[in-house]
């Protein structure tokens, strides 16, 4: 494994040994990181130090640990309407992964949890979304509620105040 073989030798050499048994070329490797293909090029001549940020994108490349996902945070009913469905992004197809959150402490967790498991992206409701941007660093969008949930809640108040 890449990762495991980054603190038995330098990173130079682990870098080419991986990328040779996975038959891919630093230009492959920089498109599915994300990477200048420049700045993979100085790190495999020791032009230049990896940076931590820079590393985490190599392995995430190297070793995807799930297929590609959106984590939506939200209440359990929510996700039991969402959860598992696929959803084609460009190129990319992910699924949607739920996790279960009914309070501000739970969605910040959810948010910390959805980012190491590998999430694409966060999606969550509007009064989180701040506060989740500040904590990850994977594209975070919010769920606005359309005029149908809003008024489906007026109607429950309406039952319960007649």
């Amino acid at each position: 494994m890449f990762s495991k073989s980054l603190f038995e030798m330098e990173f130079r050499r682990a870098l080419e040994e991986e990328l040779k048994r996975q038959g891919m070329t630093i230009k492959e490797l920089a498109d599915k990181a994300g990477i200048p293909a420049a700045t993979l090029y100085k790190l495999t001549s020791a032009e230049r130090d990896v940076r931590l940020s820079t590393l985490k994108r190599i392995v995430g490349a190297l070793e995807p640990r799930y297929p590609p996902f959106i984590a939506v945070i939200a209440a359990k009913f929510l996700l039991d309407e969402v959860e598992g469905q696929k959803i084609t992004l460009g190129d990319r197809t992910c699924t949607i992964r739920g996790y279960t959150a009914n309070s501000i402490e739970e969605c910040i967790i959810a948010a910390v949890k959805a980012e190491k498991d590998g999430a694409a992206g966060i999606v969550c409701a509007p009064v989180l979304a701040s506060m989740v941007e500040k904590i990850v660093d994977v594209p975070v969008a919010i769920m606005k509620p359309g005029k149908k949930t809003v008024l489906d809640a007026l109607d429950v108040i309406g039952k319960r105040i007649s």
